[in-house]
């Protein structure tokens, strides 16, 4: 089949792969109505790179409905950032998360929920301008091409969407699990998280602080607490009736000093009014915060696309780590001149010139 290519330079210049190659790490046997299954193991690709400049790996993490193909390619048929960061000289590990993909859904021990129908993700993800119902929605120009089914890199992209777990807290705990196994394996790492994996990244270096050395949050989830919707018009967004995330950025435990017995002890206050009337007010800790101490020397940078339906809200997630005592980086990227992205930025039109900043910020950070 002939894919239609998006022309780059960065995609005519040789990426140096020394070995790659897949192992399994996590999970333990569970004895079920139909027999033993192993649950919460993970599938995780390397890919090491020709000339490491760099002793730290990069571990890149998927969103919801995905797997690790987000990083390894286009649906357009361009190198992913996976690449991206070989040709940099940093190895580089790809997962599927535990309970997904070729990980696996242990027999269908956990429950699955199916992917999201294609009204959601065109309105998402691939061409939100058409109807605008955030203010920055009308930004969106990086998707490449229609965005809209019958478009081939569409309906290349829409193949790829997977089943998930139903239980967002389960789904953060085994994936905790996995996450921490793979530290034992690999050692310290730079960790790429995007959406729904966001609080994975968020828990794994609040467990284990020294072995997340860097956590660039591409998009990290949704605000803390509540779910935000959209409906366009003058009202165009609201509160969910209910918690999802009911510690604050994740759904499971974190590690809270004065320790927390429950989410019920977090106290949390609405600002009054919002930052601005292109973004929502945001739920935060009554003072005084109750801190994240494991987390206060991390190196942590939250991206936002110009034109996501994160930029209406990750500024909230980013607060609420301030509050406490995350020294979390804010980086909107239309800011810093990269303009036009929507929630998807791995795979758009400008992959490449987003990786080579975030390539940028590590280095300045001296990683």
């Amino acid at each position: 089949m002939e894919i239609n290519r998006i022309p780059h330079p960065t995609d005519t210049v040789q990426v140096g792969i020394a070995d790659f190659g897949y192992f399994y790490v996590g999970g333990e046997y569970v004895e079920t109505s139909g027999g033993t299954v192993r649950s919460g193991a993970m599938y995780v690709e390397y890919f090491r790179a020709a000339d490491r400049t760099s002793d730290l790996p990069v571990v890149m993490v998927h969103g919801n409905w995905q797997t690790g193909n987000n990083f390894t390619g286009t649906p357009d048929g361009r190198r992913g950032w996976a690449h991206d960061f070989l040709r940099a000289g940093y190895d580089v590990y790809v997962i599927d998360q535990a309970g997904r993909g070729r990980s696996g859904n242990s027999g269908g021990l956990h429950g699955q929920r199916l992917g999201k129908p294609v009204g959601f993700v065109t309105a998402r993800f691939t061409s939100p301008a058409t109807d605008p119902k955030w203010p920055q929605a009308a930004h969106h120009t990086q998707w490449p091409g229609s965005g809209q089914p019958g478009d081939p890199v569409f309906d290349r992209h829409y193949a790829s969407q997977v089943e998930s777990l139903t239980d967002r807290t389960r789904t953060e705990e085994l994936n905790l699990a996995a996450n921490l196994a793979l530290t034992r394996e690999i050692g310290p790492a730079i960790w790429l998280t995007h959406s729904q994996s966001g609080p994975f990244g968020i828990a794994l270096a609040s467990a284990a602080p020294d072995k997340v050395v860097a956590l660039l949050s591409i998009e990290p989830g949704s605000p803390p607490f509540f779910e935000v919707n959209f409906s366009g018009g003058d009202d165009w967004w609201s509160y969910a009736d209910h918690a999802i995330r009911p510690w604050g950025p994740c759904a499971a435990p974190l590690a809270f000093e004065p320790p927390v017995n429950g989410p019920e002890d977090l106290e949390i206050r609405l600002q009054p009014v919002p930052d601005s009337d292109a973004v929502v007010p945001c739920y935060l800790q009554a003072e005084p915060a109750r801190q994240l101490p494991h987390m206060a020397d991390l190196k942590m940078a939250i991206v936002v696309g110009e034109a996501s339906y994160h930029a209406p809200y990750d500024h909230c997630t980013a607060a609420f780590l301030h509050q406490a005592g995350v020294p979390a980086e804010l980086i909107r990227l239309e800011e810093v001149g990269i303009r036009g992205n929507g929630h998807m930025m791995m795979i758009e039109q400008n992959n490449h010139e987003i990786a080579d900043f975030l390539l940028a910020w590590l280095k300045g950070k001296g990683l």
